[in-house]
């Protein structure tokens, strides 16, 4: 069967997913000191890390219209799915869900599911390379959906800031707190509930050890996982994720690791140095 998956562009794509046309984004817009800016291939990302940076104020995102949703959507394949930011976090889902009745209107046969990642970043890209496998592996449209929701609740999400910052900014931690973890040089471990709700893990002074701190949460974790790919997200430090991916490697046997680097909405929300690892 004939298919395509829109991924919001939260999710990053690797280099065979950007050469396949089963995959698609669907952009997000950034916005920041009156500027906007598109989430697509036109980012660039040392530009806006330095707007970040210097601008008192906090960037925002919108996310896609319900159009964009029905234009990807529209496009002769019989599985039609999206994924999204987690809905704790962005609009996009509810987007996509709006997105996916218009089609439906025009096309009332059609097959379409709208996943919830309850994550970001690569924990959207594995889910669209699962929701992949499973097609390829000629399962029908419903048993797709079947697995890769139960896919979604096995999934584990975790960061590291390099930076409060923007965690400042908008609100999410007061001016007072950040700047004594700043001065301590204290790094949260953040992670996410099933339901998609940022959580601090913990905290470790000094960015290795919050590494290591995020790592060994995981492992304690994650279940079976040999069977499972990781994928690992940095913000302009490729040295400090493939760090990260030999702390995992010391301590744990995975199917596969890859690294990507943040696209503009991760950016965002990692900074500079930022580090996001799923499995």
């Amino acid at each position: 069967m004939s298919y395509r998956i829109v991924v919001d562009s939260c999710g990053e794509f690797t280099e065979e997913m950007e050469r396949d046309s089963h995959f698609v984004h669907a952009a997000l817009r950034l916005q920041l000191d009156g500027e906007e800016v598109v989430d697509d291939k036109t980012f660039d990302r040392l530009a806006f890390l330095k707007k970040m940076k210097a601008s008192p104020n906090c960037p925002k995102s919108s996310c896609p219209s319900p159009e964009v949703y029905r234009e990807a959507f529209d496009c002769g394949a019989e599985h039609l799915y999206a994924v999204t930011l987690s809905a704790e976090l962005s609009g996009s889902y509810n987007s996509a869900q709006l997105g996916k009745n218009l089609y439906l209107e025009e096309h009332p046969e059609g097959k379409v599911h709208v996943f919830n990642s309850c994550s970001a970043s690569a924990g959207e890209t594995r889910i669209a390379q699962r929701i992949q496998e499973c097609e390829e592996a000629g399962m029908d449209f419903e048993q797709v959906v079947e697995t890769v929701e139960n896919f979604i609740l096995g999934m584990h999400t975790y960061f590291v800031l390099e930076t409060l910052d923007n965690l400042r900014k908008n609100g999410r931690l007061s001016a007072v707190k950040a700047f004594v973890a700043s001065a301590l040089n204290i790094k949260p471990v953040m992670g996410a509930t099933d339901q998609g709700v940022i959580i601090q893990l913990g905290q470790a002074r000094g960015m290795q050890k919050a590494l290591r701190q995020m790592v060994e949460t995981m492992v304690a974790e994650v279940k079976n996982p040999e069977e499972k790919v990781m994928g690992i997200v940095h913000c302009n430090n490729r040295e400090r994720a493939e760090y990260v991916k030999e702390e995992v490697k010391k301590v744990l046997k995975v199917k596969d690791i890859f690294i990507l680097e943040t696209g503009g909405i991760s950016t965002l929300y990692a900074a500079q140095g930022g580090i996001i690892m799923i499995i």
